[in-house]
Order: structure tokens, then sequence, then C-alpha cells
């Protein structure tokens, strides 16, 4: 069990309070702080400090698999199968979805055919890997998430009482299914820029007077609409006149409160809008955007990796395992999520039965105990749990606590 010390990443849509705030950092940063890594990316791998000295987590683990990783090493080419992250996000995201695995090695393959540079910010493919990805709630979080309901997005659209949007309503009418939700997103994704510049004006305007009405409590008229009918506003403010804006119509609008969660396998398309998390995924960077940012944007490719099966609204409840202890469930193999609650005064609790694992603290200083071993974390501050450690207990410090546990799914 060694102390973990995350790797910052600095985005234009972080914040420069959120992360300084939960790590006890002056406020506000010099830079909007985006996200803090805990795995071992080769992009930007954590850090663990041994007697006084720092090593790279993913030299630590390519030196040593089998003590690492333990009997997992093999099954994921003896590397650490996720990545655990703090997010901060001040603005939204990129309007992205991200591979299958077979994709992403079809895609990885034939970039390095074609001799894309893996730095290039041209590049989609970074990795072999796909990226489920799980995140949840510190505190609310805002989300655009998954195909709706196509009949609920030809009554939004229907609502905003555009009467150029009427046609397109009316396409996804007649087959409110995948197949009618790929030809709109399609359309509008591809529209010249002529065509954007006259109509995305003209739904914003119906955003507007959507909202107007709304606030009029004497207009019969519904309010159902509201979250996205504001987000459309706020997104084209940041984003004049990109596409983007249309198609996040077609997608859930998601609010998480604190400790909700959001899973998204491949395929689903999204953006993060605001909020703070913690976000766990495979070990995988890569990502197909659409729109809403200023980096490189694929719409052939993303077109052949996205579902437009319409999604329920993918929010993961959290499961209470004991007194303070919550799992997350999801489908993937690279990962699970547990997030415990500590109480001051009360007994230790058993997070971990030996790694790989993370345990990352994001509220109040909690003590690890592991053998004769104790290790004190902060928020913002982690412990690296190899396979070759055995039982890890939790106690709350002095007062309450909050734990987030990864590792290995079934371990």
């Amino acid at each position: 069990m060694h102390e973990l010390v995350g790797a910052l990443r600095s985005y234009a849509w972080g914040s420069r309070t959120a992360l300084a705030q939960l790590c006890g950092r002056p406020v506000p940063s010099a830079h909007p702080e985006a996200e803090l890594w805990f795995g071992a990316h080769p992009a930007d791998p954590a850090h663990i400090r041994v007697d006084g000295r720092t090593a790279s987590l993913l030299d630590v683990v390519a030196a040593d698999p089998k003590h690492e990783l333990g009997p997992v090493a093999p099954a994921f080419g003896d590397r650490l199968p996720f990545l655990l992250k703090i997010l901060a996000a001040e603005e939204p995201l990129s309007l992205q979805a991200h591979p299958s695995a077979e994709q992403a090695r079809a895609g990885y393959q034939r970039e390095n055919h074609t001799r894309v540079p893996l730095d290039s910010p041209m590049r989609n493919y970074r990795d072999e890997n796909h990226k489920p990805e799980l995140v949840v709630a510190l505190e609310r979080f805002e989300a655009l998430a998954g195909f709706r309901d196509p009949r609920r997005t030809v009554a939004l659209l229907r609502a905003l009482g555009v009467p150029e949007l009427l046609p397109y309503a009316e396409l996804l009418a007649a087959q409110p299914d995948s197949d009618g939700l790929r030809t709109l997103f399609t359309t509008w994704i591809t529209l010249p820029q002529a065509m954007l510049s006259t109509l995305l004006p003209k739904v914003l305007d119906g955003c507007v007077r959507y909202l107007k009405q709304s606030d009029d409590e004497s207009a019969a008229t519904t309010k159902e609409f509201v979250a996205e009918a504001r987000t459309t506003l706020e997104l084209a403010e940041g984003y004049p006149g990109d596409a983007g804006v249309l198609a996040a119509l077609l997608l859930n609008r998601i609010t998480l409160e604190p400790g909700q969660g959001l899973f998204l396998d491949a395929g689903n398309l999204h953006a993060y809008l605001r909020g703070i998390g913690v976000e766990i995924m495979a070990n995988s960077d890569n990502v197909l955007r659409g729109g809403l940012t200023p980096k490189h944007v694929d719409v052939p490719e993303l077109l052949r990796v996205l579902d437009f099966e319409p999604l329920d609204l993918p929010v993961v409840e959290p499961e209470r395992i004991a007194d303070g202890a919550f799992a997350y469930h999801t489908p993937a193999a690279e990962f699970q999520l547990r997030r415990y609650e500590l109480t001051a005064g009360a007994e230790p609790v058993q997070v971990l039965d030996g790694g790989p694992g993370i345990v990352l603290c994001t509220a109040g200083t909690a003590r690890l105990r592991q053998g004769a071993g104790e290790l004190r974390i902060t928020p913002g501050s982690a412990a690296w749990i190899s396979a070759a450690d055995g039982i890890v207990r939790a106690q709350a410090a002095d007062d309450a606590a909050q734990l987030f546990c990864a590792c290995v799914s079934g371990r």
C-alpha cells in the first residue's frame, strides 16, 4: 500500500475553483483544472511514493505486473485495465462517443497503417481499447447522454414552435426508431454551413420564446422541456454556428444528484455539461467527436461507431451493500466502483482484499490500514493497493470521510 499522487490535467472546460478547493489549494488556480488522473495511462500516469521517492505507476506495473496486478494481469495484457479520475467541468465537454473494442482495434491498426502519428491532433485512435465509463456525482452534475425516445424528441421539436423545424419533426414522427434518429442526426450534423446559419438562429429564437412562455404562469404551456431549451441556448453561446447544438436536441438531458452515477457504453453519444464527479473507465483515450469543441472532429468516423438505439436514462443508482457502503454495478469487465461513507468514531471497515485497486478520498481524512502499515489520505489524494497487498481497512480519522474504491470487476 503506497500513497498515489494524481496527475493534474488542464483543459479549457475545467474549473479554476472545484479541484483546488477539493484538494485544499489556493483558489482560484492559475489555469482551468479539468481532471485529476489516478492510473497508469501512458499519456499521464499517476506516481506512487515509496521510501521518500516517487515512481510512475505505469513503470511500476510494467516492471512486475504479476506482483502489482496478480492473476488479472494476463487478461488485460499486463496493464492496469482501468483509469480513475476526478472530473471538474465548468463548461460543456465536446459532443462525443467511444468505440467498441473491435472498432478500436480496427481504427488503431488503420491509423497506424496510414502513419498518423500517435500524438497527432488528427488522430482518432490512440490505443486498441474500448472505453466504457461511469461517472458518479460529487455535487449536482449535468449531462447529455444517449438518444432520447424519438416520440419525446418530436414533442420537443414541435413545442419550440419553429416552422423550419417541423419537416424534421415529421421525418422523425414517420419513423420513430433508431433508423429515424440516424437519418435526422446525419442530416443535421452534415448540414452545409449556409443552411445551418439560417436554421440555427430560428431554433434559438424558438428556445427563447418557449422559456418566456414557461415563465408566464398565466400561459397555458408546458414546462417539460425547459432544461433542454436552456441547454441549447448555452451551447449556442459557447459554440456559435456549431452543428452539435442541433444534435444536442436529440439527447437525453440528465441531472445527477450527489451519489448517483451515469454509465455510458460504446457508441453512446454524450456531452458532460457541468459539475464535479468521480469517473472510472477502461484504460483508453479513444474519443470520436462530433462538435462543441475546437478539437479534431471526424463526423464520418463518429457515424461509424454511434449506437442510435434510444437509450433509457442511463442513471446508475448505488446499491447499499453494508452500512455506509455502496456499489455501482455496470457490465464493464475492467472495473467496479464502490463508495464508502465513513462516520466519526466508527470501527474500521474493509474496503479491499488485495489489489489491484485504488482508494481515493473525496471528503474528510481517512486512515487506511494494511497489515502493520497505515496511510492517511485527504481529499484529492489516494492509495495504490497492489495484488500482493492483503486486506485494507479504512476508518475516519476525525470527522466523517468519503472514499471511492476502484478495482477490477469481480474482485
